[in-house]
């Protein structure tokens, strides 16, 4: 039977992993240097972690959770998102005592039930990053720096674009001019806006659909709507990136398909991968510590999929070296001589291959040169006998003699070790 992964699941293969690395090493780097630490937080969580979280009427909720119960009853969901398992670990171990401003970060698998497509999975990866304890605008400025910074060193390529969608004190008054004008236009509108309109109008303005666009031409904006305080702290926001040198745009149409969002919404987008043009997203979710049972804290976030990201920098990443040195052994005597230097030389820190399984010259050769190995070192019979190796450079097809104690694996890899050091130099 020839079993498939499941649609949706994709496998990451070895010459994938590179891109991979190499995105997750660089945005290591950068949370250190904002000063983020990291987290590690399980792919399963209690079902009303998410629903008091992201919200009811959400589209998450509804319709996209790998939700079931466990063999007690409980009702349990594959993580959607990395917001609120943060913040529920956050609460959980008290973590605002260490610190006044927590900067977490997290990277891993997230999961939705919803249609595979270029970009997007079932399962897919994220970098998720939360700062909890802050409200300053600068903090706003400074996370999307931290995102920008990111994708610069990635080197994508991407915009900018920024909302504030208001508070508790001005959304209501906003929601239901925006609902008054939906209402005039609701049989125009796709079956989800037409829902959407009763439960999450917000989320009409995000709307793909060309048809719904056009409808939405003269919808109210949420900024001409911001009480002064969100509109003071907006000013400030946008007054922050200028500082850094940050370009944006102003986008009243963005927001956010998660209920906790309030006030600084942003998102980073490329016109490189077609209509999924988010890379990156975010925003303030003042309150949604206190939600979930915490200390009533301010937070800010982001997440990044990894997926997207690998489409965008797989052509700049090669393969990389896989082995510093293949040892090509010929004869059981050579052979148990290579596989005790191969264990020494790994211990000093080279990437060491060689061929188990007694192979010719020719074949072993082949497997260096699949290995991408920058030398070989050649050991048979005769060269025990002389007391000396040959060490060939496959990268300009030179070879050498190198004199070795074949009795001491020990000696023999100091010696190796050298000579590669000297010839990396040269």
């Amino acid at each position: 039977m020839n079993v498939k992964a499941l649609k949706g699941f994709k496998d990451i293969l070895p010459d994938e992993t590179p891109v991979w690395r190499r995105i997750e090493a660089v945005a290591r780097e950068v949370f250190a240097r904002f000063g983020f630490e990291e987290i590690r937080v399980p792919v399963v969580e209690k079902t009303e972690l998410f629903v008091r979280s992201i919200g009811e009427a959400t589209d998450i909720v509804e319709k996209e959770m790998y939700t079931f119960a466990d063999r007690n009853g409980v009702s349990v969901t594959l993580r959607p998102e990395g917001t609120a398992p943060v913040l529920r670990a956050f609460v959980e171990h008290g973590l605002h005592v260490r610190k006044p401003v927590q900067r977490l970060y997290t990277i891993g698998p997230m999961f939705r039930y919803e249609r595979p497509q270029k970009g997007r999975l079932r399962q897919f990866h994220q970098v998720s990053a939360e700062v909890l304890g802050g409200a300053a605008p600068f903090l706003d400025a400074e996370v999307m720096a931290a995102a920008w910074s990111i994708l610069e060193e990635l080197g994508v390529d991407v915009s900018l674009e920024i909302n504030s969608l208001g508070c508790a004190a001005c959304r209501p008054a906003f929601r239901q001019e925006l609902v008054a004008f939906l209402q005039q236009r609701l049989a125009a509108l796709c079956p989800d806006c037409q829902r959407r309109t009763a439960t999450n109008p917000l989320r009409v303005l995000d709307c793909k659909n060309e048809a719904c666009r056009r409808q939405l031409a003269g919808a109210p904006s949420i900024l001409d709507a911001l009480c002064s305080g969100c509109r003071s702290h907006f000013h400030a926001v946008r007054q922050g990136l200028d500082l850094l040198h940050i370009p944006y745009r102003e986008n009243p149409f963005m927001v956010r398909g998660l209920d906790y969002y309030c006030r600084t919404t942003f998102e980073l987008v490329t016109d490189a991968l077609g209509a999924q043009s988010a890379v990156g997203a975010g925003g303030r979710y003042d309150g949604l510590l206190a939600r979930l049972g915490g200390p009533d804290l301010p937070g800010i976030g982001f997440g990044m999929g990894l997926e997207r990201l690998t489409l965008l920098c797989g052509g700049q990443e090669a393969s990389g070296r896989d082995c510093d040195l293949f040892v090509a052994a010929l004869g059981d005597r050579a052979r148990s001589f290579a596989f005790a230097l191969v264990h020494r030389l790994r211990r000093s820190g080279l990437r060491a291959l060689m061929d188990t399984e007694g192979k010719g010259l020719k074949s072993q050769m082949k497997q260096a040169a699949r290995a991408s190995a920058a030398w070989t070192l050649i050991v048979g019979d005769n060269e025990m006998e002389e007391g000396e190796a040959v060490l060939r450079d496959m990268r300009h097809g030179e070879q050498a003699a190198l004199p070795l104690t074949f009795d001491d694996p020990l000696a023999a890899a100091a010696a190796v070790v050298q000579r590669l050091g000297v010839a990396a130099e040269a």
